[in-house]
């Protein structure tokens, strides 16, 4: 259960991670999508400390993290999820941050609709407070509505025998997010 629990928080993570695609205007709204020309806020290099909760159950999880990792799993611009989504929109940027939605393909037949927003100066903290629902995911408690708090502080350098993108999870559990299988792409 407590690797199921680590598995839906990583990829809840990953719902709110961008897909570098253009935004497609609805009814004459002006929302705008992040582009190659603006500059998404990085975290700082080292260990960070996330906090992942939907409310009844709270993950505490570590991450390696150097410039080039930041940038291929972060929220914004993400390589890690740039298959796995079809929408991603940054519709306007609020004090400290930014909102965002996204469409997302999780991977098993589930897509995923996220919109939250992530708050913080993300070198020392941030915050993102996401709703998502999932539809047609293989494992069932996937599927539904959620409320997601992550809220990650950076801890320091990171400890020795961690290489960027490497994660500590509940129970001792150690993986590198960078080599997790991605939906839509040839392995």
């Amino acid at each position: 259960m407590r690797f199921g629990l680590a598995v839906l928080a990583g990829i809840a993570v990953l719902g709110v991670s961008a897909c570098n695609k253009p935004a497609e205007k609805t009814d004459g709204e002006t929302a705008s999508a992040f582009v190659p020309s603006q500059t998404p806020p990085k975290r700082k290099p080292g260990l960070w400390e996330q906090r992942v909760s939907n409310g009844d159950v709270l993950q505490v999880s570590r991450i390696c993290l150097d410039e080039a990792t930041d940038a291929k799993i972060s929220f914004w611009g993400s390589q890690a999820t740039r298959d796995m989504c079809e929408q991603n929109v940054f519709s306007s940027r609020v004090a400290g941050g930014y909102q965002f939605s996204s469409v997302c393909d999780m991977g098993s037949g589930g897509k995923t609709t996220t919109s939250g927003v992530a708050t913080g100066d993300f070198s020392s903290k941030y915050l993102i407070q996401a709703e998502s629902s999932t539809v047609g995911a293989a494992a069932p408690q996937m599927n539904g509505p959620h409320k997601i708090t992550v809220e990650a502080a950076w801890q320091g350098a990171c400890p020795e025998g961690y290489k960027p993108g490497d994660m500590s999870l509940p129970g001792g559990i150690k993986i590198n997010i960078l080599d997790l299988p991605v939906p839509g792409k040839a392995g």
